[in-house]
């Protein structure tokens, strides 16, 4: 039957019968704590919701549910600001976007509008803006072209529709069940190459169209287009005159803002916003120009250069996409890039902003938010949606207050599709692929950024420029695949080769620089006091090599995992130590071989006719004990606890008849703890006496108690004394003697004193005394226990 409350517990480890009248103060009195390994039952009833968890996730559904009550006209400013800003801006965008996209120009204003009009209900981010964007925007059209070659019977509008609703289904179906931690295996180099091949790409495939030059299939690699584009520019007509100098005047304005806002702080924010409206300037004039020149055709075709040509009013393709097995089957390899796309751009820039305007985003509810967009948007004519980098840095900048302002922007859209179609039919085409261009620039990684790569990790540098070069010589897809695939492979590379350190320790002195160059002492400054730390014994942490690292005690060895451990490299880790121990330490029996047969073929020993140098293998300790940092280990799955058991075995062999201590410091996992015991590790095979009976005799040094940490309750003892009558504490503290402990703090065994009025209790459990808080503690204790077994080392036993 198991124990029914903690004084049975604590009455079963000690081997007393629970019927058995014992006080239960001195229980709760000396501190006793025995630790419960956690269940399978336990972790099984954490998958299933309860209701104020399920309460929790509906709010986490709506999460405007928590500001939304709280607007007020400050706000309502802010927003409308920066929503109308925006919205200037997303009509120009949006339609050169489309033509990215293969599609007429009014279904980017399609996607914007419903982007903005639903994105506000679910946003966990104020700054972000969902709609037509260039990178989705090119992959689509990639998407067409492919599927157009084998399905011709399907339109570029129902192949765009449907991708977005399975993509949409996909995303919503991620977010509901909150998987948006995925999004954290996309490193910020994969991001960072993917956005910069992908501007490269779609500024090169847009040159051509800017100087007029027909004849140059610009979805092809991007090398490609640039070769082809070089070849045919005696064929430039007059749209480059429209495009080149659009794009100067892009580049002008913003220039010139910005250098005015520097020059006059006051008035920086009217220049930023005088900054934002370049696009839409330059659209207005180029309007005026082309209108001034072909105000007397009807028909696109008739024009001097290219124009956008009718733009239908009002939405005109509403109904359900379609979504059938052919559509399905012709799509299925693309959904996997395309949802990636999504992922990546929208979560990498709201996660950017809100770090910048000091919130947190939710990656899972970003994604219903999104997967909220890409469901409903095909319903109006919309494809695949995801954030925008211009319009969220536009938006931030503006004020933007809340993701209401959304709805604004959607307004201004709505005013464009009804409104000023008529006035589109002018739009020259080069001078939306000036906008393009423009709007792309932003997206390559800065010099400064990339030399920041090389300063932090030079193996990611070269992922990064491999994900370049990938998109612009083959296609943006194969880039974003590489700088994945090789993240990826850098991470598993990484934790299969994670060093372990072997721990010497030192005592260390707070101290000034001045103490350092010998102006003042350390008593001066405070520092005389000091204290136990751990450096790398093999000084790969760049300590000082004046610095003298001691060996914790002879035959101890302190071992940290650097990356944690686990089935990937717990070989390596445990292969390292144990070739480090078996150089640094010998045998307990130096003659265990009688005959040279009886060897092992690893361990041949010298030649025949050479003595033995049993002089220098004498001067080294024995294998004491190991200490095991697990700080750095948050699990242990199976693999890693039987290579553990594995190397335990070897250990008490190569040992034997000595018996090898294993201590760990640092476990701070339930189940990593629960694994160790199941392993055989953290508590001793003989019943160890802490509390309960008399502490054992100075002479039966093998009775020594195992040193455990212990902390304050925060309780007042001195004043709860009254209460405590007649308790009597039954273990007392020993102390240890520091210099031959080779530990300069002493670590008390469950004291039964107070501390200034406040008593002592273990941190973890009495039953799992080899579990340890930190290493010094670890230290401390493996210390007692080998001078209680007798171990005095003197340079042979």
């Amino acid at each position: 039957m198991a124990p029914s409350n903690r004084t049975d517990r604590v009455k079963a480890f000690f081997g007393i019968d629970p019927d058995q009248a014992v006080d239960d103060s001195a229980f709760y009195a000396d501190g006793s704590y025995v630790e419960e390994e956690p269940t399978v039952a336990e972790a099984l009833l954490q998958l299933f919701p309860t209701i104020p968890g399920t309460i929790a996730y509906l709010k986490e559904l709506f999460p405007f549910l928590g500001w939304i009550f709280h607007y007020n006209l400050t706000w309502l400013l802010g927003d409308f600001i920066a929503g109308v800003t925006v919205g200037f801006v997303v009509v120009p965008q949006g339609m050169a976007y489309a033509l990215l996209a293969n599609l007429p120009a009014e279904f980017g204003l399609y996607t914007s509008f419903v982007g903005f009009i639903l994105y506000w209900a679910f946003a966990t981010s104020k700054d972000i803006t969902i709609g037509a964007v260039a990178v989705m925007s090119t992959i689509v059209g990639n998407i067409v072209i492919n599927v157009q070659s084998t399905h011709p019977n399907l339109s570029a509008e129902t192949i765009a529709r449907s991708l977005a609703l399975i993509s949409g289904i996909v995303l919503l179906f991620l977010g509901l069940v909150r998987l948006g931690f995925l999004v954290e295996f996309i490193s910020l180099v994969a991001i960072g190459a993917f956005m910069t091949g992908s501007a490269i790409s779609i500024a090169s495939g847009q040159v051509p169209g800017l100087l007029g030059i027909s004849g140059v299939n610009t979805r092809q690699s991007t090398y490609l287009v640039i070769i082809e584009t070089l070849k045919g520019l005696p064929r430039a007509k007059l749209d480059a005159a429209m495009g080149l100098s659009a794009l100067f005047g892009l580049y002008f304005i913003r220039w010139f803002c910005n250098y005015m806002g520097r020059k006059h702080p006051r008035r920086q924010k009217m220049w930023f916003f005088l900054s934002t409206l370049r696009m839409a300037f330059i659209v207005i004039l180029y309007i005026l120009v082309s209108w001034l020149v072909n105000r007397n055709i009807s028909d696109a075709s008739e024009a001097k250069f290219k124009i956008l040509g009718r733009v239908p009013s009002g939405f005109q393709h509403v109904g359900a996409p379609e979504l059938n097995v052919e559509i399905l089957q012709a799509l299925g390899p693309d959904i996997p890039m395309t949802i990636l796309v999504l992922l990546i751009e929208h979560i990498s820039i709201s996660k950017s902003f809100g770090r910048v305007n000091n919130y947190i985003i939710n990656p899972s509810q970003e994604l219903v938010a999104i997967g909220f967009t890409n469901v409903f948007g095909p319903f109006l004519g919309g494809y695949p949606a995801t954030g925008s980098f211009s319009r969220t840095a536009i938006k931030s900048k503006a004020g933007v207050r809340t993701p209401l302002a959304g709805i604004f922007t959607a307004i201004i859209v709505l005013l464009a599709l009804y409104a000023l179609t008529s006035v589109f039919f002018y739009i020259p085409s080069a001078g939306l692929c000036a906008i393009i261009i423009h709007a792309v620039g932003d997206l390559i990684s800065p010099p400064r950024e990339v030399y920041q790569y090389w300063q932090t990790s030079p193996i990611e540098f070269v992922i990064f420029f491999a994900g370049v070069f990938v998109s612009i010589f083959t296609s943006i897809e194969n880039g974003i695949y590489v700088t994945v695939a090789a993240s990826a492979a850098f991470l598993l590379l990484r934790v299969a080769k994670s060093p372990g350190r072997f721990l010497g320790k030192v005592n260390v002195h707070s101290i000034t620089r001045a103490n350092v160059r010998g102006d003042s002492s350390p008593q001066e400054s405070g520092g005389e006091r000091g204290h136990i730390g751990f450096l790398d014994l093999g000084r790969n942490d760049l300590s000082n090599p004046d610095i003298n690292i001691k060996s914790p005690y002879p035959g101890v060895f302190v071992y940290r995992f650097s990356e944690g451990l686990n089935y990937i490299n717990s070989a390596r880790h445990l292969d390292h130590l144990t070739i480090y121990i078996f150089k640094h330490t010998r045998r307990s029996q130096l003659d265990k071989y009688d005959k040279i047969g009886d060897r092992p073929w690893n361990d041949p020993g010298p030649r025949r006719g050479q003595a033995a140098n049993t002089e220098e293998m004498a001067a080294r300790p024995t294998l004491r004990a190991v200490i095991l940092d697990f700080t750095g280990v948050n699990t242990l799955d199976v693999t890693a606890a039987q290579a553990l058991i594995d190397l335990r075995n070897q250990f008490d062999r190569y040992a034997t008849p000595d018996r090898v201590e294993w201590h760990f410091a640092g476990v701070s996992s339930r189940w990593t703890k629960r694994a160790l015991v199941a392993s055989g590790f953290g508590a001793d095979s003989r019943r160890t006496r802490v509390i309960v009976g008399s502490a054992p005799s100075g002479d039966d040094k093998s009775e020594l108690e195992p040193l455990i940490g212990a902390a304050e309750t925060g309780v007042d003892w001195a004043r709860a004394a009254g209460s405590l009558k007649g308790v009597e504490t039954r273990s007392k503290a020993r102390e240890v003697d520091i210099e031959a402990a080779g530990a300069e703090s002493v670590v008390s065994p469950v004291p039964s004193s107070n501390v200034g009025g406040r008593r002592l209790v273990p941190i973890y459990g009495v039953n799992r005394p080899y579990f340890h808080v930190d290493i010094e503690t670890a230290v401390a204790s493996t210390v007692q226990s080998l001078q209680g077994r007798g171990s005095e080392w003197s340079g042979r036993e």
